[in-house]
This record gives structure tokens, sequence and C-alpha cells, in this order.
């Protein structure tokens, strides 16, 4: 049981102290792209992921994580780490994702991957059809040069037309499955590792069989038998 809480404790003290940055560059656009992870799973966190890409970035094959097999993904991760002006991630666990709702959450992780940036944009392209509320942006923003927030434009299908909200998928794809792994370590039979906390049919059955562990998002359908209500869920296109 002590282990238990100490990793749990591990695990949760991650969110919000996330901060990757490759070193600037110069002729630097200040443009971010924001992405998510795992926003419909019924396990595991929600991942954000901000980046900032120079102005000249030019990375064949980079394209939507969907799109890019998990060898694709691994393979172009670290020369997007390696280039970008700046990347920023944003981590948001179940418990705080029943709290609030995955919407609310998936904003909340997306804030957070903005903070994280050491370069301050100037604009944010938002992969979707909603921007970040201010209101949640504001209250998790840090002031980097004026402290106003920036402008954002939500663009539908933007991970697969936009190379720094390509490149913030497939980083927050990439973080998002590691982490799964690790945590199917924790809580094995469930396998984590393979579904990385997608609704599968051997998922499904793991729940049936075993009941929800402290990594399900108990307000979601189909993990404690009951369906919730659109409150309680929302949706990001």
């Amino acid at each position: 049981m002590k282990n238990h809480h100490s990793k749990q404790s591990h695990l949760s003290s991650m969110q919000g102290s996330l901060l990757f940055s490759a070193a600037d560059m110069m002729d630097s656009r200040t443009i971010a792209g924001i992405d998510e992870a795992g926003r419909g799973c019924l396990a595991g966190p929600v991942v954000a992921c901000a980046v900032i890409l120079p102005a000249a970035y030019d990375l064949p094959g980079l394209t939507d994580s969907k799109a890019c097999t998990a060898k694709q993904r691994d393979a172009l991760a670290p020369c997007i780490k390696a280039c970008a002006v700046g990347w920023g991630l944003g981590v948001i666990w179940p418990r705080r994702i029943d709290s609030i709702n995955i919407l609310q959450a998936t904003f909340e992780a997306m804030s957070l991957a903005v903070r994280h940036l050491r370069t301050a944009p100037n604009l944010l392209l938002v992969d979707g059809n909603k921007t970040v509320p201010e209101a949640v942006l504001a209250r998790l923003w840090t002031q980097k040069t004026s402290g106003a927030l920036p402008p954002q434009r939500a663009i539908v299908n933007g991970d697969a037309t936009e190379p720094a909200i390509s490149a913030a998928s497939i980083l927050a794809k990439t973080f998002r499955d590691k982490l799964m792994t690790s945590l199917n370590k924790r809580w094995p039979g469930y396998g984590f590792a393979i579904h990385k906390g997608y609704g599968t049919k051997d998922h499904y059955e793991a729940l049936r069989r075993l009941g929800p562990c402290p990594q399900h998002r108990l307000t979601f359908r189909g993990v404690c038998g009951e369906k919730p209500t659109a409150a309680q869920q929302g949706s990001l296109l």
C-alpha cells in the first residue's frame, strides 16, 4: 500500500512540472502548434504538447501522428525535439479528468503545454474546432514578455496540415505511449502497454475481470458500467 501511494504521488507530481525546450534558433517564428493525445481513452492521462518550429523547418515524413506507425513516430520525435525552437508538455491525470470532464481537462493540458514553452508564442494554432478558453489559459499563463495572452486559431484537421501541430501531435503521442507502457508495470493485467488505455475488446474484458484501477477514468462509459452525461465528458473535434 505504501508503495502504491508513493508511485501515485510520483506520477501526479509530473502534472504541471514538465519543461522541455531546444536552444533558441535564428530566423524563428513564435507560432505554437498545439495538439493532444489520449482524450478518448478509458485510462491514463490526457497529454497535450505545444511546439514552436523554426521558420525554415522542413522534416520529411512530418504529419499527423495517427497517420504514422509507432516506429515512424519514434524516429520523428527526437528530430523534432532537436530542431524545435521550443516544446512543452501538459499532463492531466484521471482524477482531475473525472472532476472537471475531459474537455476541460484537455484545455488545462494545452494551457500547461503552452506555459512550459521556453519562448513565448505570439499565436497559438490549436488542432480541432475549439480554442482554449481565455480563462483557463490565463490561469496557467506565465508572464514571458508583456504578459498578454497570445491570440488563438482553431484548425480542424490541423494535425495533417500545419507542421507545428503535426509535430505537437507526434510528441504528445510518443510521450503518452511511453507513459502508458510504464503504467502497465504498476498495474498489470489491463494491457496498457498494448492498447495505451483505449477502449479495445481486451481492455473491456480486463475491466470486467479486474474492475477499474486508479488510472481509469471512472466517468467514462464502460469503465464502471454507467453511461456518463454529456456534461461529464464534453467533446472536442
